[in-house]
């Protein structure tokens, strides 16, 4: 896992590229840029907070510890993540986040992967906390990695009859070698398909035991460090478009995958929760949302609350005199809420103020960005989805027709969804073409 982007406050045009970066805020940047003001905006309450319910459910052991956290792709959920799992590491607890589109092929990802990446994440952190394991449980974790240790030397297999001697004084060597067996394993989960199909069909045939040692691994780690339990974050789960693989990883294998003594985060698509499959999943799973900041309400009235907050946001990364009048807030409201629209938009236009040599972003700056994005957006939707869109910029906004074209356009972003009533909007922009297309009556400009 990379480091973090060397982000920087912009005092000047050529640095808003910089201080907008699409990355999550992570270690020190949450400190100079996280604003934490963001929660009572999405839910609707100033007490309601999806995160602080993981947090919370986190310190205190339970029989369901698999948490499920939704929201839009750009509004803001990692950081949020980032920003949660800072609070529990100074809490003394150990987290690991894991980013399965470094590790995976999500395209072709099945449950065996995550449990192969869940093992490398926990014995990682037994390692840096110096836990002692059992030599029973070393010798199965080294059983798990078949495929390595076809190719180990004969010397090496003579030292790893002293793997258990080595675990229960917790010596280095053991946790390098089986790190190194899981990183090779992880390569090949993402690019050898034979090696892939093998190590996955080990796991398949032996997934409660896997998951037992799992379980006693988390144990020695809580143990260790005196009732706190580690907690594993798997990211970028959310970004799998087929349905179809959600459902067999989370409802097929849903056992399995809940079956975990220790606390696991995922985020997980918001489309899914359309699904009435998605009821299958409580009772294993606790699910989450959190929703885009709100910058109208339910009535189509701006919500200056909302609009206020982002500005709060951006002023943490950018002198905002670099804006002229009214350009930062145009660029809020036609982005929805959409922390990552609103990111991109700002980008294209303080490039296009620079090579115009401007020291400052115009309205037209503003503007050409919005119709580039615009153009994004509307390339996701056909002529098919317009009456939709147009129902629900005429009001129907909790009303639900079409499940299936509702998933479409969430998908395409041009559906957005808001706060704790789940109410849906479409997209500002997507609504500017819909009433160029003369779709729209003038009220509902």
């Amino acid at each position: 896992m990379g480091g973090a982007i060397c982000m920087m406050y912009a005092n000047n045009i050529k640095d808003i590229a910089n201080a907008f970066n699409p990355s999550p805020l992570k270690g020190e940047q949450l400190k100079e840029f996280y604003c934490d003001e963001t929660m009572k905006y999405r839910t609707g309450d100033e007490f309601s907070s999806p995160t602080d319910n993981i947090l919370e459910a986190c310190k205190m052991p339970s029989d369901k510890n698999v948490f499920l956290l939704m929201g839009h792709e750009g509004c803001g959920k990692s950081t949020e993540l980032n920003e949660m799992s800072s609070k529990l590491v100074k809490e003394g607890y150990k987290v690991s986040t894991v980013l399965c589109k470094e590790n995976l092929d999500l395209i072709n990802i099945v449950y065996t992967d995550l449990l192969i990446l869940m093992g490398e994440a926990l014995v990682r952190i037994a390692n840096e906390v110096g836990c002692k394991l059992d030599g029973k449980t070393i010798e199965e974790l080294l059983s798990f990695w078949p495929i390595e240790k076809e190719r180990v030397t004969t010397s090496e297999k003579s030292s790893e009859l002293s793997a258990g001697a080595e675990a229960q004084i917790g010596a280095p060597s053991f946790f390098t070698r089986i790190l190194n067996l899981s990183w090779s394993s992880k390569a090949e989960l993402r690019y050898n398909t034979i090696r892939r199909d093998e190590s996955r069909e080990k796991m398949k045939q032996s997934a409660s035991d896997w998951l037992s040692m799992l379980n006693t691994i988390a144990d020695s780690v809580t143990e260790k460090m005196e009732g706190k339990q580690p907690i594993l974050i798997f990211e970028d789960l959310d970004k799998i478009t087929n349905l179809d693989v959600i459902y067999e990883i989370f409802c097929n294998y849903a056992t399995t995958m809940s079956g975990v003594s220790f606390p696991v985060i995922y985020t997980f698509p918001i489309e899914f929760s359309y699904s009435p499959r998605f009821a299958s999943l409580y009772g294993y799973y606790v699910p989450n949302t959190l929703p885009m900041i709100k910058l109208k309400s339910i009535d189509d009235k701006l919500f200056k609350a909302g609009v206020d907050v982002v500005m709060k946001i951006i002023s943490k990364r950018v002198e905002l005199s670099l804006f002229d009048k009214n350009v930062l807030k145009k660029l809020i409201v036609k982005t929805g809420g959409s922390l990552r629209d609103l990111f991109s938009s700002i980008i294209t236009s303080a490039k296009r103020a620079n090579r115009r040599k401007s020291p400052t972003i115009s309205m037209e700056d503003a503007n050409q960005a919005l119709m580039e994005l615009k153009s994004s957006l509307t390339r996701r939707i056909e002529e098919k989805h317009y009456n939709f869109l147009k129902k629900i910029c005429k009001g129907e906004r909790q009303r639900i027709e079409n499940k299936e074209m509702l998933l479409e356009l969430l998908q395409a972003h041009a559906v957005l969804e808001y706060n704790s009533k789940r109410w849906h909007d479409v997209h500002p922009l997507v609504r500017d073409f819909l009433d160029e297309q003369g779709l729209l009556n003038s009220e509902q400009q």
